[in-house]
């Protein structure tokens, strides 16, 4: 599959990076498919297409499960969602830049299983560290790595 035939889909509502995932998609000659709830209206752009879903819990995530294709790239910090979009053969990135992949959804999906059960039991962790600056860099550097290296395995 050809780069320019692969799309990033970002689960929108809560991404961080939006300006560097437009940046990257048009370096890379990329669409970008920014998926959010009426609760956010975001503005699409050249190469941009913004799809506007209802505002219950799951709506985002429940679109891109049923659209994305194999070879997208999903940024997403959904795990459930993360997952998904696996099993369909996309590459999955986080905010952050952390890549999800087959050996580490299991953990994270999990891990997230045990934090909800604590939660219910009145037990509450920090929550995530804030978003930083250092965060945005990194996050900027492993969608390029990403997308160079799927690029050039087209060429293999």
């Amino acid at each position: 599959m050809k780069l320019g035939d692969r799309r990033i889909v970002v689960d929108g509502d809560a991404c961080p990076v939006k300006t560097e995932i437009a940046a990257a998609a048009a370096r890379f000659q990329m669409e970008v498919i920014l998926v959010s709830s009426f609760d956010h209206l975001l503005q699409g752009g050249s190469g941009i297409t913004v799809v506007t879903v209802d505002r219950s819990d799951q709506s985002a995530d429940l679109y891109i499960a049923n659209h994305v294709r194999r070879g997208d790239v999903v940024a997403t910090n959904d795990y459930g969602l993360a997952a998904l979009a696996l099993a369909k053969g996309c590459s999955v990135i986080s905010f952050r830049g952390t890549p999800y992949s087959d050996e580490s959804i299991d953990f994270m999906l999990d891990r997230r299983h045990i934090s909800a059960k604590e939660r219910r039991r009145g037990r509450y962790g920090k929550g995530p560290k804030a978003f930083t600056e250092e965060d945005r860099i990194m996050f900027q550097h492993k969608l390029t790595k990403l997308l160079t290296d799927l690029q050039e395995n087209e060429l293999e």
